[in-house]
């Protein structure tokens, strides 16, 4: 069984100041991960999270997805590339000092976009990692694309593509917010199911994310979600809380907090 997990750069960083990690929330997400994976020995987990307030900030200072060309906006992409590595590393450290066998396959290192799709990816070693049971960790981050020089990938853009090929039956999102709301950013009426069919009467109220996020906030992310379990009709989604005490791990043992979306 293979899940996809993400955690939200708004949860283990602080988004509205620069280069902040939340290092007690870190610990706390992760030692839930490694409960789910000791109790369900069987779970072949796909970890990924967010840029939050260390990737997110240079990469609006510098326009990245949008494109680079020039000396100044290659110099941006590194600058990206390297807050977005940086805050990589803290999490991998986390998981490491966790005892889990971690491994991150970096999107920049591995993956080429044409106009901000992924085109080439040779997903040998991210196989060869769920065939040995260790953990493989993905980001947002940089890659090169063909078109525009360079773009920025978002964790959930990774798992889209990685949905085509690998074929999870759950995708975990595990942000700030409870899930998806109706009425944000009044945030009283929270929705429990999404489908395609109750999307448009839905939609309206739902808002972006409320600090700097390049890659489209809650918006885009919902959006792409179900497009995603249109074409993959068993795939189960849920948009949840990682701020309640558990719900990591209990999302992990087939729990549906927050908004589940499915067809």
């Amino acid at each position: 069984m293979i899940v996809f997990l993400k955690l939200g750069g708004s949860l283990i960083t602080n988004k509205d100041r620069a280069y902040t990690l939340r290092p007690e929330k870190l610990d706390d997400l992760v030692a839930q991960i490694a409960s789910a994976m000791k109790e369900h020995p069987e779970l072949q987990l796909i970890l990924g999270h967010g840029s939050g307030s260390f990737g997110h900030q240079a990469a609006s200072q510098f326009g990245t997805r949008d494109g680079v060309t020039g000396w100044k906006a290659w110099r941006g992409f590194t600058e990206v590339w390297y807050q977005a590595s940086a805050l990589n590393r803290m999490v991998v450290e986390s998981l490491h000092r966790a005892g889990l066998s971690v491994i991150t396959l970096s999107p920049a290192a591995s993956i080429t976009t044409h106009d901000g799709k992924i085109s080439r990816w040779d997903l040998y070693q991210l196989n060869i990692t769920l065939q040995q049971g260790l953990l493989p960790v993905i980001h947002g981050d940089v890659v090169f694309d063909d078109k525009r020089g360079g773009t920025i990938l978002s964790t959930e853009d990774i798992f889209v593509y990685l949905a085509g090929q690998l074929h999870p039956s759950r995708i975990l999102l595990a942000g700030m917010e409870a899930g998806v709301w109706e009425d944000f950013p009044a945030r009283t009426k929270l929705i429990s199911e999404l489908t395609p069919q109750n999307w448009g009467e839905l939609s309206s109220g739902l808002g972006r994310s409320v600090s700097t996020d390049v890659t489209g906030g809650m918006q885009t992310k919902v959006t792409a979600m179900l497009n995603l379990v249109e074409h993959a009709p068993s795939l189960e989604v849920l948009i949840f809380s990682g701020e309640k005490p558990d719900n990591v791990r209990n999302a992990l043992a087939g729990a549906m907090p927050g908004t589940r979306i499915h067809c």
